[in-house]
């Protein structure tokens, strides 16, 4: 029998686990991942402001939050505010922009060709690829529905 599945050990672990505060984290996720949407927004409508297309102006927040989580993460200060935050943090690209940052930081020793190449997408990889098998799917059955009509 696995020790997973021991009832006794799992109590154990269970006693001895500290409780997760779940509300307050929900919270500060809430709290965190709102202000990062609200911080979008107003960048967007200060690139508008600036005199740049609406559409134009979405795609350059979306650049300027990816810019911000790699900066913030090569600096240190992305993990410090998702310890806090939680999943708040992952709410606009910032999340990813970090996991794509975390493992090149991670492995630049072993080069830029076996170490950053090879493994830059082990976290972000799987997004990438689902969202694009989803996309295409999504957009052929939006295709073939409007053939009908």
């Amino acid at each position: 029998m696995r020790i997973e599945e021991n009832k006794e050990y799992k109590k154990l672990i269970k006693k001895h686990s500290p409780k997760s505060p779940v509300f307050k984290n929900c919270i500060l996720a809430f709290l965190v991942g709102g202000f990062l949407c609200f911080l979008g927004q107003w960048l967007a409508y200060l690139f508008i402001y600036l005199g740049i297309k609406e559409e134009s102006a979405y795609i350059l927040v979306t650049a300027t939050f990816i810019l911000i989580g790699s900066v913030s993460t090569a600096f240190g200060f992305f993990d410090k505010v998702a310890r806090f935050a939680g999943a708040g943090t992952l709410v606009p690209v910032t999340g990813f922009s970090n996991s794509v940052t975390s493992a090149a930081i991670d492995n630049r020793s072993e080069g830029f060709i076996s170490g950053v190449g090879a493994k830059i997408f082990t976290v972000a990889g799987p997004v990438i690829l689902y969202s694009t098998v989803a996309g295409t799917l999504y957009g052929l059955i939006y295709y073939l529905w409007g053939m009908g009509t």
